[in-house]
């Protein structure tokens, strides 16, 4: 189950928080940095992302009340819910591999991440961010969902001549690069559609 990937990667973490990602989510948006910037500053607990779909009962659902605070979470709900799915994007503070160690498998002999969000629900340590209108979240999970993220990703890169996700373009605007770092990035990448895009970050 995905929470086991807690105990797999516990010395990498040695004792620290930790966020988890899902490999086939996608996130995109305006201001989605800083949702992520206040998730990972939160000292205690853990926090969920939460985005409305229409197909409710193929994901994790969380109630919310008025002002977006969690109520309770269940997988794949059969019957009328919040439509608030929890994405594969939560971040923990560093009880949670203990937490996870802890868990009991379900019925299908996995660690369950809705149990360990319970958990975490039941202490009053759960926060949530949600992800309104504006906010595009993609789960590539499936064939057709792949053709649908693909489809999208196709379509801002061109509009817009932007890639949505190159890691050393975010690392240099970031500063955490500096110009002669994505100069040899780039270099690296030559004769490649990618690495003509990293020169023209360079020469901006």
């Amino acid at each position: 189950g995905i929470a086991e990937a807690l105990l797999i990667a516990e010395s990498f973490l040695d004792g620290h928080p930790s966020a988890l990602i899902l490999g086939d989510n996608i996130f995109y948006g305006h201001g989605l940095a800083d949702i992520l910037r206040r998730a990972a500053a939160r000292k205690h607990g853990a926090t969920v992302v939460a985005y409305h779909v229409k197909d409710a009962e193929s994901y994790g659902i969380i109630e919310l009340d008025s002002a977006y605070q969690a109520l309770s979470i269940s997988e794949k709900p059969a019957g009328k819910s919040s439509g608030w799915a929890v994405t594969g994007l939560y971040f923990y503070d560093e009880l949670a591999v203990e937490a996870a160690r802890n868990l009991v498998p379900s019925d299908r002999g996995e660690l369950e991440i809705t149990d360990l969000n319970h958990g975490y629900l039941d202490r009053g340590e759960l926060h949530v961010e949600v992800l309104h209108r504006g906010f595009a979240w993609l789960d590539a999970g499936t064939a057709s969902r792949l053709h649908h993220a693909s489809s999208f990703v196709q379509t801002v890169q061109e509009r817009q001549g932007l890639l949505i996700a190159s890691p050393e373009e975010v690392a240099y605007r970031l500063g955490f690069i500096e110009r002669q770092d994505l100069e040899r990035l780039a270099l690296e990448a030559a004769n490649s559609d990618y690495g003509e895009y990293l020169r023209q970050v360079v020469a901006e």
